[in-house]
């Protein structure tokens, strides 16, 4: 028996062909940049393209935020070879998504480009049939000083009022032999600065976390084969340059140059020391080796692979994991607008004449709702590293948020906002800056994200699902729980006592109101995505509390809080219950249909509970529902159509949400309502095909809940209790199926049709 299942497990994998992912190869240069192809590892993102003849791309790396928190590139590197590369049969654009490098190839010339995964180093090897000169050159628009724009300062976080004499201010280049050093260096006052000045909390700022003061971030060239040439001028894409030329010193077959980045905040010479502690740290061909082993085991962690009607979005799911896994090592959170991988603005909106750095709606601005579905898909691939960055960002801002509080209210918790910068106050804009004179100075003077806080609440319960996925030890991330926790219970007490006599209601239940539902149903009483994300963290950290022995006195506190918060509300449409989006409400401000998010991300409706019924007949009937459903963005129907076990409908959104982009790089999503390549549709993506594939409900997994039975797929997914689920789907049939540990193979349920072989 055991020989008979393992050829048929051979044979299903070889009819289906399953491995790690398969090169992603282009057969023709590109025009432009918007053509361009991503490659990178650790925080590293680089746009490589081939455009007349000549090699570009451009480098960017987690945490260049300037003096206006805009994230900036580091500059543009141009590659002309002995002959310059073709159109012409042999060419090819490779990107080895299993070794994660990339190679450029006419048949006499090749160059191979890859990112250390474990130090921030970009390696350039050129390889040519016969001898031949190679010219390196690298461009920057960042040569003087560069007035910001009204629409341009949307890169910023002044974002759509321009302050008086704002710019970009120049880099730094010094030149020796064969190297050139780049760096931008922060003053010592920033956007930070003037935020908190606003926001009346300039008496508090020498205490403050500043990521972006006296912050210095760059490079350096070294091309030991190469010599300075000298500059030159030039204007790209509408955008004026300079160019740093280094020739070879002699006709050689193979060249090879590194690019060191280093980001400190300090002085100038700190920040060369750095760098050249990597410098010397380098040891290619180790380096080399560590970066594919590394790339080997991320692919091996987990997979969605398909066939058929199944490929095209499959094949997009692996594209845009590979653009997460760039900055699996990053300090700062992958962006939602654009990643590492933006390109000229342009390109995305014609009126964007902008320079390589634009991208729409910031560079240091976390805005929360966009984040949570870049890191959502990382629980089910395993990605717990990569996960780290994100939840790291709210412990390095908690201090400032627990201030708000502490100077607005005098009371404790974190307060966090929706539109968050990378150091914990609400972005400078959308705070307002058209106030009323007597308006509370701790709130958003803004009709789309007044009291919009609880989607912390989603990263809360991602650190504490990571450790139920994978072992993860989050015991950092408790207190910023906690305080998280806190702050609705000690806001909305505050609030009541102000507007009346009793904190809570008849029944003891906490007042949510004023809330919010996402932006979109305003001045809502007990909104049901927030009354389901309270009740979901507080179990899911008592769990935690209980689990590692925490003080009973801690365990009875989150106890009390599970009893207050209040119940999610219901309505009838049509004759059917629905969940609604909160007792009551006075407008509906923007496209959100909240009144599903119990069912994701919260889970509290789905496959496999009592209430499914309710959250179906809410997707069916609800009239917001059914005016809100897309794909764009951040729109979540491909996700929810999942959670609910409807496939024609997941595997009609789905496909819609995952099919190739509009670019040349079918991953380049977007600019939808944020920007391109959109990783919150990627990421949004990514959680709906997962969902398709595997769901949990108490101690039951359920495979292919809402996956068709005829789209051959091959998935590898992680579920709770450090739970692994590998299985092939082939013509119908399940031809492979492993679980582990072994002891939750009993946890498995399987839709009635299908057959297991």
């Amino acid at each position: 028996m055991k020989k008979l299942f393992f050829l048929v497990y051979l044979i299903g994998c070889s009819l289906l062909g399953y491995a790690l992912p398969a090169d992603f190869v282009w057969h023709k240069p590109s025009l432009n940049s918007s053509e361009s192809m991503p490659v990178g590892g650790g925080c590293i993102g680089m746009n490589v393209w081939v455009e007349n003849g000549d090699l570009l791309f451009y480098v960017n790396r987690s945490g260049h935020f300037d003096e206006n928190n805009t994230l900036l590139k580091v500059g543009r590197f141009r590659i002309q070879l002995p002959h310059k590369f073709q159109s012409n049969a042999s060419f090819t654009q490779r990107l080895v998504l299993k070794d994660g490098y990339m190679v450029v190839d006419d048949g006499s010339q090749r160059v191979t480009l890859w990112v250390d995964v474990f130090k921030p180093v970009i390696h350039v090897e050129v390889q040519l049939e016969q001898k031949g000169s190679v010219t390196c050159n690298f461009e920057s628009w960042r040569h003087h000083d560069r007035a910001i724009g009204k629409g341009e300062c949307f890169q910023s976080s002044y974002k759509f009022r321009v302050p008086k004499g704002c710019m970009t201010h120049q880099d730094q280049f010094e030149v020796k032999p064969s190297e050139l050093t780049f760096y931008h260096q922060n003053p010592d006052s920033t956007v930070f600065d003037a935020t908190a000045v606003q926001q009346k909390l300039n008496a508090y700022i020498p205490q403050m976390y500043n990521p972006l003061g006296r912050l210095i971030f760059g490079g350096k060239l070294s091309a030991p084969q190469f010599t300075f040439q000298g500059t030159y001028q030039g204007v790209y894409q509408q955008v004026d340059y300079q160019g740093w030329r280094y020739t070879a010193k002699q006709a050689l077959r193979q060249y090879s140059l590194d690019i060191v980045l280093a980001d400190v905040q300090g002085t100038v010479a700190q920040w060369k020391a750095k760098v050249q502690q990597t410098s010397k740290s380098i040891q290619a061909k180790q380096d080399f080796k560590n970066t594919i082993k590394w790339w080997n085991a991320w692919w091996n962690r987990s997979c969605i692979e398909g066939q058929g009607k199944a490929e095209e979005i499959t094949r997009n799911y692996t594209l845009f994991r590979y653009m997460l896994g760039c900055n699996a090592h990053g300090q700062w959170p992958t962006k939602f607008n654009g990643g590492l991988f933006t390109f000229e603005p342009h390109y995305v909106d014609a009126k964007s004449t902008y320079t390589p750095d634009y991208r729409r709606w910031g560079g240091g601005t976390h805005t929360a709702q966009n984040q949570r579905l870049v890191y959502w898909p990382m629980l089910k691939s395993g990605d717990y590293d990569a996960l780290k960055s994100q939840l790291d960002f709210y412990v390095r801002i908690l201090k400032n948020a627990e201030l708000r509080s502490q100077v607005y209210w005098n009371h404790e918790g974190a307060a966090f906002t929706e539109q968050i910068e990378n150091f914990g106050l609400p972005e400078h804009d959308e705070y307002g800056l058209k106030r009323p004179v007597d308006f509370d100075p701790g709130m958003e003077y803004n009709a789309w994200l007044e009291y919009t806080w609880d989607t912390v609440l989603e990263f809360c319960q991602m650190a504490l699902e990571a450790e139920s996925y994978g072992g993860m030890d989050i015991s950092a991330y408790i207190p910023w729980i906690k305080s998280s926790l806190v702050f609705f219970d000690q806001h909305y007490r505050y609030i009541a006592k102000k507007l009346g006599n009793k904190q809570v209601d008849q029944n003891g239940k906490l007042i949510i109101y004023p809330g919010s539902g996402g932006e979109t149903f305003k001045m809502a009483y007990n909104p049901s995505s927030t009354v389901a994300g309270l009740k979901v963290v507080t179990q899911s950290l008592l769990s935690y509390l209980q689990l590692h022995h925490a003080d009973s006195t801690e365990i009875k506190k989150y106890q009390a809080y599970l009893k207050q918060w209040p119940d999610i509300s219901y309505r009838e449409v049509d004759g059917h219950q629905v969940i609604a989006p909160a007792q009551v409400w006075a407008r509906v401000n923007n496209v959100e249909p909240t009144m599903l998010y119990p069912v994701y991300p919260w889970r509290l409706f789905g496959v496999g509970k009592d209430s499914l019924d309710i959250a179906i007949n809410t997707w069916k009937y609800d009239p917001y529902v059914k005016k809100f459903k897309g794909i764009v963005s951040w729109e979540q129907a491909n996700i929810w159509a999942a959670d609910l076990g409807l496939t024609e409908d997941a595997a009609y959104w789905n496909t819609e949400k995952m099919k190739n982009g509009p670019y040349r790089f079918p991953a380049f999503w977007g600019p939808g309502h944020d920007w391109t390549p959109d990783h919150n549709w990627g990421g949004s993506g990514m959680i709906g095909m997962q969902e398709m594939l595997l769901q949990e409900s108490g101690d039951k997994i359920y495979i292919f809940p809402a996956w068709p039975q005829d789209w051959n797929v091959h998935f590898k997914l992680h579920g709770s209790k450090q739970t692994t689920v590998e299985a092939t789907l082939n013509q119908g049939k399940i031809v492979e199926l492993k679980v582990y540990p072994k002891s939750r193979e009993k946890d498995i349920i399987v839709p009635p049709t299908f057959q297991r072989k």
